[in-house]
């Protein structure tokens, strides 16, 4: 159990890194009223989990080790709900409400979108 805890922990510490450097990249280069940053890595991650959970329905690609150090781990720790509510309430408080609808539908959408991709493009190779 303290193996799998210490997987899972090093791949929310890579995905927590991961995800602060990708939305201060986007927030720096394209700073907007709109919560790019954000956007960008729950659709990215919602995209490689798709891959991940593909690739192991595949076959023995990857060890249960790997498939939690990604998908909970990294994955877990890049893609972030609370900063999306988060966001979606200070739209809502500052009356952005077209900014407000179009993060909240195109996220859903668009992340199961990605996450379907994702599973997809594994079928294909």
């Amino acid at each position: 159990m303290i193996r799998m805890i210490l997987i899972v922990g090093t791949g929310g510490f890579l995905g927590t890194v991961s995800r602060f450097l990708t939305s201060r990249y986007f927030t720096t280069y394209f700073p907007s009223s709109f919560p790019f940053g954000t956007f960008v890595v729950n659709v990215l991650g919602c995209f490689l989990i798709g891959l991940i959970y593909g690739i192991s329905e595949k076959g023995n690609f990857i060890s249960s080790e790997w498939r939690m150090f990604l998908t909970v781990g990294f994955c877990g720790g890049f893609t972030t709900f609370s900063a999306f509510a988060a966001e979606n309430m200070a739209m809502l408080r500052d009356s952005e409400f077209f900014n407000f609808f179009l993060y909240t539908g195109s996220s859903i959408f668009i992340g199961l979108l990605a996450t379907f991709a994702g599973i997809m493009l594994t079928k294909i190779f």
